[in-house]
């Protein structure tokens, strides 16, 4: 459920859950923006960087780099559907 299901926003759990969706989506956009743009000052860079540094920093202090990948993204991508999931499931 990598894309939001906007259709279950009847709730705050449902509209949290589709927002926290779309940050595991902007990770997904910067990780393989970052494989083929290398312009740090193009403004969708800068954007995206902007919205998911907050979730990756404190990651990247946690999760070791394996040589030359930095798997932090998949890693906050997992948890943040994980989280999306139990806001949907919690019934809130």
């Amino acid at each position: 459920m990598l894309f939001p299901d906007f259709g279950n926003i009847d709730s705050i759990g449902g509209a949290l859950a589709a927002l926290i969706q779309l940050l595991a989506l902007a990770v997904l956009a910067r990780a393989l923006l970052s494989w083929f743009v290398r312009d740090p000052f193009n403004p969708i860079v800068q954007a995206l960087d902007a919205i998911t540094e907050p979730i990756l920093q404190p990651l990247r202090q946690i999760i070791p780099r394996m040589g030359m990948i930095d798997l932090t993204p998949l890693v906050a991508i997992i948890l943040l559907q994980v989280i999306a999931g139990l806001l949907i499931n919690s019934g809130i």
